[in-house]
């Protein structure tokens, strides 16, 4: 089995692994932060808002079975792409939009998809489109967050309406 990798920032990281771990040929989701300047950040660290990195999750997937184009169409319906560094209640720089390549062959898709859903938004989207230069993994304890933490505040009134949005407008691609 081949799996590609992309790395995608649309606030909290716990939303989007949430939905990703339902996601058909997804083969492993890790939280973690992206494209900063601090080595080895801590989750503290990057709540302060000033190392440069997002808060994103790292992607593998097998795209025998779900493409980068489903991916990101997901991407763009589970968060809102329009607002600089903010997601909801979350706001700084550590939660923008951003789509972050590994291989040079996706960036055609990303900035494709991209256009697509500014288009449908009416224009206006603010997501960061970069190569992935750093990644580092969250710290354990923000691993499959929202499964152990349902009934936590942010989980059951932010988290949990994502998934069901998700597996409401993308039901073909909820693994089974």
């Amino acid at each position: 089995m081949r799996t590609c990798t992309i790395t995608l920032a649309g606030g909290c990281f716990w939303c989007l692994e949430a939905v990703y771990l339902r996601v058909a040929g997804v083969t492993a989701v890790q939280s973690g932060y992206a494209n900063g300047h601090v080595m080895q950040p801590s989750y503290e660290l990057v709540c302060r808002g000033d190392t440069g990195h997002a808060e994103v999750v790292q992607l593998q997937y097998d795209p025998a079975q779900v493409d980068l184009r489903a991916l990101l169409e997901v991407f763009f319906v589970i968060h809102d792409p329009t607002t600089l560094d903010r997601q909801g209640n979350d706001v700084g720089p550590q939660y923008r939009s951003g789509i972050y390549w590994s291989d040079p062959a996706d960036e055609p898709v990303v900035r494709a998809v991209t256009a697509e859903a500014d288009a449908q938004l009416g224009g206006g989207v603010v997501t960061e489109l970069a190569p992935l230069s750093r990644f580092w993994p969250a710290e354990p304890e923000h691993d499959r967050y929202f499964e152990r933490h349902p009934w936590q505040g942010y989980c059951a009134y932010v988290v949990g309406p994502k998934v069901a949005k998700f597996q409401q407008r993308f039901a073909s691609l909820v693994r089974r």
